[in-house]
């Protein structure tokens, strides 16, 4: 898979997660790659891995994301917006191999699949408070 389709696989757990506990996590995320089929083992570890870790992160996350954002807050936005945002803060935070732009670029195309009419500007906004 590629670094773009990698990431799309992991904003999708993440938006699964807002509708789960957290002790169901392991399940659904096995549910998730069950579903998702033949990976390539250096893909499916990328992927579990970076989950965990943004899962692990959340707190802190949240926390820089209601720093940047003015008049929202976390616990106000759309899911799959904040799951983008959430997936972008790590990869600017706690991936120093991957240029901010391109964090930044990518959470804007997966706005575009998957969040509402207004939610590429809106993640570019608080983004962009974060770079």
């Amino acid at each position: 898979m590629s670094r773009r389709e990698l990431r799309e696989q992991v904003f999708k757990i993440l938006f699964g997660v807002e509708f789960h506990s957290a002790e169901e996590l392991d399940e659904q995320i096995a549910l998730y790659m069950e579903e998702l089929g033949e990976v390539r083992q250096k893909d499916s570890e990328y992927i579990l891995n970076k989950v965990h870790s943004i899962v692990d992160h959340l707190e802190d996350l949240d926390a820089t994301l209601n720093a940047a954002s003015k008049n929202w807050k976390t616990t106000r936005m759309a899911k799959a917006e904040l799951s983008i945002l959430r997936l972008a803060a790590y990869e600017i935070k706690y991936e120093e191999d991957i240029p901010v732009s391109v964090s930044i670029n990518e959470a804007v195309e997966l706005a575009k699949l998957y969040g509402s009419d207004q939610g590429p500007a809106f993640v570019n906004g608080i983004l962009s408070g974060l770079a």
